[in-house]
């Protein structure tokens, strides 16, 4: 009886082992959100990973390297995209530069070229004329780039962030978003740092990808 129950017992034990073993390291309400109901995406058949950002948020521009790693690492599965971020009035003006930016082929370009004027060079960017001083610098033509930001097509851009930001449930950035259906942000203490961020949308882009795009 004595050697049963040690074998039963070590049989519990080697169980329970891998079955921790088996278990997910990140877990759904402890370090991402579920978004229900999901979000459209914009990628077709790819994953879609979004980042809510602004040229405004120092923690984005802290953030930037990870985005660079995340979005080197993604799988031929997956697609990296951008959202601004409208909180404050002055973010609005970095989001209609995004949006002109986007839509004149500039941001490869540009992007990290923003952050480092803003917070490496402290260039004056309070409003959309400074914006387009800046985006001149970088290969637009101002008042090109100053009547295209007054466009028709930017201000619907602009217009649908809001709607966005309620349907995702983002209140702060930077955050990202799986496929419409998970949102992944900095969270102490859950222990959810940059790095964390970057690995949690890395095994939730590899779930889709399992999945295939839904």
């Amino acid at each position: 009886m004595f050697a049963r129950s040690l074998i039963l017992a070590a049989g519990f034990v080697l169980a329970s082992v891998a079955s921790a073993a088996d278990a997910p390291k990140w877990e759904a309400g402890k370090h991402y959100a579920v978004i229900d109901p999901p979000v459209a995406t914009s990628t077709g058949d790819k994953v879609e990973v979004l980042e809510v950002f602004s040229y405004a948020c120092p923690h984005c521009a802290h953030f930037q390297p990870y985005a660079d790693k995340l979005k080197a690492s993604l799988p031929k599965s997956a697609e990296f995209t951008l959202m601004p971020a409208d909180f404050q009035p002055v973010w609005l003006v970095f989001a209609r530069g995004f949006y002109t930016a986007k839509s004149m082929g500039l941001l490869d370009k540009t992007h990290q070229a923003m952050f480092d004027a803003i917070y490496r060079d402290h260039v004056p960017m309070q409003n959309i004329d400074q914006v387009a001083d800046f985006y001149a610098q970088n290969g637009a033509d101002k008042q090109t780039f100053l009547s295209t930001a007054q466009s028709f097509v930017v201000e619907g851009q602009l217009e649908q962030i809001r709607s966005r930001e309620m349907a995702y449930g983002v209140d702060s950035t930077p955050t990202l978003i799986v496929n419409g259906k998970y949102r992944i942000s900095a969270e102490r203490d859950a222990g959810v740092g940059f790095d964390q961020m970057v690995e949690i949308a890395q095994y939730l882009v590899a779930q889709e990808s399992k999945k295939g795009k839904k």
